[in-house]
């Protein structure tokens, strides 16, 4: 491998145990090298203008910004950077938002080393890298003859998605609107995804000004 330039690798992911499990397989590979690690959402988007890496592997659940809203504004400062979205959740709303946001790949955790490290070559070749499971669900969509996230145009939120959605127009963080609400963090997360997926956005203020427009919330 001599004289090529390695795959540059911003990684991301609020769990530093996983973190360092990913790192320390796509660093064993020649033409692999991660160059950052954060740890949110926020810290991934400065550590890739800063490194301006070839690729970014970002986990979707991460604190101060979701990897939805990484993925948009990483690919709306820096197009020619590959995101690729490594997570635990195959739910349709955040394959779709984050499809919608630029992703080019999307990998669940429970992938082994080999087919992580052939995605990461994949979005670098600016191919896509989509797990099967999610690929079915892509190709699912399609065939219904809409393009990805049109059913979000006609999908009302449920009674508490607007009570999620309000609260974040608020400015609320989850964790606040999870104890105004009495739900956890992650279920808040999860509304939000769904929110996203519904909505067709990829951020907290495009949900918000969507719902402002479609008139299920006012600002107080």
């Amino acid at each position: 491998m001599t004289g090529i330039q390695p795959i540059r690798v911003v990684l991301a992911d609020d769990h530093a145990v996983v973190r360092k499990g990913i790192r320390e397989f796509l660093d064993a590979e020649e033409d692999i090298q991660v160059v950052a690690e954060a740890a949110d959402g926020a810290q991934a988007v400065a550590l890739v203008a800063e490194h301006q890496p070839n690729v970014a592997v970002l986990d979707i659940q991460m604190p101060v910004m979701t990897g939805i809203e990484a993925t948009r504004q990483i690919k709306a400062e820096h197009p020619d950077i590959r995101v690729l979205v490594l997570t635990a959740y195959d739910d349709d709303p955040y394959i779709f938002a984050l499809l919608q946001a630029g992703a080019s790949g999307y990998v669940l955790k429970t992938a082994d080393s080999g087919e992580l490290v052939h995605a990461v070559r994949a979005v670098h070749r600016g191919e896509s890298a989509l797990d099967p499971a999610v690929a079915q669900k892509v190709v699912q969509q399609l065939t219904s003859g809409r393009p990805l996230g049109a059913q979000a145009s006609v999908e009302a939120l449920t009674d508490r998605e607007v009570e999620v959605l309000r609260l974040v127009a608020r400015g609320l963080t989850n964790r606040a609107i999870g104890q105004e609400l009495g739900i956890s963090d992650r279920t808040v997360q999860g509304h939000l995804a769904n929110i996203y997926g519904k909505l067709n956005v990829g951020s907290r203020t495009q949900a918000v000004t969507q719902a402002l427009k479609q008139g299920w919330i006012t600002i107080e």
